[in-house]
């Protein structure tokens, strides 16, 4: 079965009143209280969006995330009531897309679920905010309603850093993933992305959607839709 949201918290209550609530507000909701349920539950089912808590009993929501984050890109969200910056550092740098302190409101949580939906679901298929629209199912980007020109792996390049919007994307990942080559050197990937910039950025010297993060890599930097 296809869920929009899964919950894995080993506070029972907690997880089955706030999946409960999610699903009441149409917001398709699943709940398991330890990573091994987690690992069964994708067996048979997907989600679209996990809530992590950060304390499995004797499991780690790091882990667990270390470990999905192989398999999968979808958005991971923790929850947690500890409060130490490092936990939620070490959060976001090993794949979470947010850290949600407890308790939280169900009102404004649910809110955030759907933003998140919304965003990655649009992200499955395309980017558009206006300026810049692209198809990754038609393989078409268009700039102000113009066609832009790309050749095959300039288009896998630019789909590639959509798909990780907002995440920094190591050089090596690309060579990997776009190239299928770890041995492409750093001048060729330099060159195709000025290509993309003087294609899609209003100011390719200055540019707003492909940034450089030094001594890492390249991130793709989505504005509104």
């Amino acid at each position: 079965m296809k869920y929009d949201c899964l919950i894995i918290d080993d506070e029972k209550l907690l997880a089955d009143s706030t999946a409960e609530y999610f699903n009441m507000f149409g917001v398709t909701t699943a709940a398991v209280y330890t990573a091994e349920e987690c690992r069964a539950f994708f067996t048979e089912n997907s989600a679209d969006l996990l809530l992590l808590d950060i304390n499995l009993g004797d499991d780690s929501g790091f882990q667990l995330c270390k470990e999905l984050r192989e398999k999968t890109q979808i958005p991971i969200l923790f929850i947690s009531a500890r409060t130490s910056d490092d936990d939620q550092i070490i959060a976001l740098n090993i794949g979470g897309d947010d850290y949600i302190q407890k308790p939280y409101s169900l009102g404004v949580l649910i809110a955030k679920i759907k933003a998140v939906l919304k965003r990655y679901r649009l992200g499955a298929d395309g980017y558009d905010d206006g300026w810049l629209r692209v198809d990754l199912n038609a393989k078409t980007a268009v700039v102000q309603g113009e066609p832009v020109k790309l050749t095959a792996l300039e288009f896998r390049l630019l789909a590639y850093l959509i798909k990780n919007e907002n995440k920094t994307v190591s050089k090596q990942e690309l060579f990997e993933n776009v190239w299928e080559d770890k041995f492409t050197g750093d001048g060729t990937l330099n060159v195709h992305i000025r290509k993309i910039r003087e294609a899609i950025e209003r100011d390719p010297s200055s540019p707003e959607y492909i940034v450089t993060v030094w001594g890492d890599g390249y991130k793709f930097r989505g504005g509104k839709r």
